[in-house]
């Protein structure tokens, strides 16, 4: 990984993988958190969201930085996740709104 220093290489790495290797590697974002939510869901028998599963994973990058080496790859991975988790949300709100209409 390149050297990142400012909030806006964090941020464009972010940008950079989500919209690119990762999409091209996992496919649609919320369609995968969706997936891993309705896993979680069954496993700890409560409901768990495509926005709960973002915002989940972001915390266990956040628990990452109290041990160990703090590595760009955590900063980078933690902001993408809670971008995807207001990407969730969005999704969310329409649909419930689509099925109020």
């Amino acid at each position: 990984m390149e050297d990142l220093k400012t909030t806006k290489d964090f941020l464009e790495k972010a940008k950079e993988l989500v919209a690119g290797d990762r999409a091209k590697e996992y496919g649609d974002k919320y369609l995968n958190h969706m997936n891993i939510a309705n896993f979680w869901t069954i496993y700890l028998q409560r409901r768990i969201s495509p926005h709960d599963v973002a915002v989940m994973m972001n915390l266990l990058k956040v628990a990452r930085t109290m041990l160990g080496n703090r590595t760009d790859d955590t900063y980078v991975d933690a902001s993408a996740y809670m971008a995807i988790a207001g990407e969730c949300e969005k999704k969310e709100r329409e649909t419930t709104q689509q099925q109020k209409d």
